[in-house]
């Protein structure tokens, strides 16, 4: 009995993306650079150290919705991500 196809002599890989760096890639340069300067700031302010957990922390209350009356929820989940970003640098 012949297979109906042929198996791969090696197994395909995978690739590991990022949700947060897509989404700051889906983002016009402009803004995207306005959220890593707005997520540079905050960082500097409220984690002056540049501890990637306590920026992890910030990104973590952005997302689940603790912020205030004036940022949007997309531009929180952005600003998070941002975050994250900076704190996967730091760690590097």
């Amino acid at each position: 009995m012949q297979q109906p196809f042929e198996t791969p002599a090696e197994p395909a890989t995978a690739e590991v993306i990022s949700f947060d760096d897509a989404m700051l890639d889906a983002c016009l340069p402009a803004l995207r650079a306005d959220l890593l300067a707005e997520a540079a700031i905050l960082a500097q302010a409220f984690a002056p150290e540049g501890d990637p957990l306590d920026l992890i922390a910030m990104a973590h209350a952005l997302s689940t919705g603790e912020r205030d009356a004036e940022m949007d929820r997309r531009h929180a989940r952005h600003l998070a991500a941002a975050l994250r970003h900076l704190a996967r640098r730091q760690r590097a």
